[in-house]
């Protein structure tokens, strides 16, 4: 399991490494093309995709210190650390929506009393086209290891959500091209905002439930201690904790009283396998800690958690 985490690790540095060469290439034409066509929503997009790129590369950082070993002091190792780069990402997003959203609003005002802004749709569009392949390439690279990585799914959703910021670029360019309509080009900003502030929340919700060691979304911790209670020579299960180190490397434990014949045959030893690989089987879980009792321990015990 160790062998395959640190496989699928390297497998999503190489992705942010391609990611991020594809976004880099792409910004600089971008911008240079905000300025030109005098478009807020491809300046728009240009703020989102450095919000993208800055993502990338406090993901990329993030996943080399997630990488390092566990040690004395940190009994876990670093593989937190892709937690944070994914809360970084997004506060990034909501500030850029913010700023996105403010700008577009001020650009409508204006033009609401008859200071109209002059945008140039051909070169909007062009360069609104170029993004949208850029986008599809970064995102196609990411989404292997999206899945299951909390760091990767908040710079895949990043990309994800300037795919569709080029799409709406695209579509107030044509507007702007074949009606004249400027404020198209500010609503599409708005609508690109808007589009960003759900997927932010979204990454942020995750994150807090790591951070906070809540249970994670897909386990049920009922559906567990069930399991247990179904094993040959399990009588009771109380101190039941599950929480994430991080995306997809969940960790367990629980004091399980046992009936005492499990102690008095020797069989403690088998009774851990057992309890283990029906975590690590049917739960993914990748750490599981019991803790073994006679029967009516618990009954003697301080007040514990469920």
């Amino acid at each position: 399991m160790a062998h395959d985490h640190d496989h699928a690790a390297t497998a999503n540095r190489t992705r942010l490494w391609i990611a991020i060469a594809i976004i880099g290439a792409f910004l600089v034409v971008q911008v240079i093309g905000a300025v030109f066509s005098g478009s807020l929503a491809l300046l728009a997009d240009a703020g989102h995709m450095t919000s993208d790129l800055i993502g990338l590369v406090v993901a990329l950082v993030a996943a080399f210190v997630a990488a390092r070993p566990a040690t004395d002091r940190q009994t876990y190792g670093y593989r937190r650390a892709e937690v944070f780069g994914a809360l970084v990402n997004g506060v990034i997003l909501v500030v850029v929506a913010v700023s996105v959203a403010i700008s577009a609003v001020g650009r409508l005002m204006t033009g609401a009393e008859g200071e109209a802004h002059e945008v140039q749709g051909v070169p909007m569009l062009v360069v609104a086209a170029i993004g949208l392949v850029a986008n599809v390439a970064a995102m196609l690279v990411l989404r292997g290891g999206a899945k299951d990585s909390i760091n990767l799914r908040g710079a895949y959703l990043e990309v994800l959500g300037d795919l569709i910021g080029s799409a709406l670029v695209i579509v107030a360019a044509l507007v702007i091209v074949f009606t004249g309509w400027d404020a198209a080009d500010p609503i599409a900003s708005l609508a690109i905002a808007a589009l960003i502030v759900p997927r932010a929340l979204s990454l942020l919700r995750d994150v807090a439930r790591v951070l906070f060691e809540s249970a994670p979304a897909d386990t049920d911790v009922a559906e567990i201690r069930a399991h247990i209670l179904r094993t040959n020579g399990v009588v009771a299960v109380h101190d039941v904790h599950v929480w994430a180190i991080t995306s997809g490397s969940h960790v367990f434990s629980a004091h399980v009283e046992v009936e005492p014949e499990v102690f008095a045959t020797g069989r403690t030893g088998e009774l851990l396998d057992e309890l283990g690989g029906c975590l690590s089987e049917h739960f993914d879980v990748e750490h599981s800690t019991f803790q073994l009792e006679p029967a009516g321990r618990a009954e003697r015990e301080q007040p514990q958690h469920p």
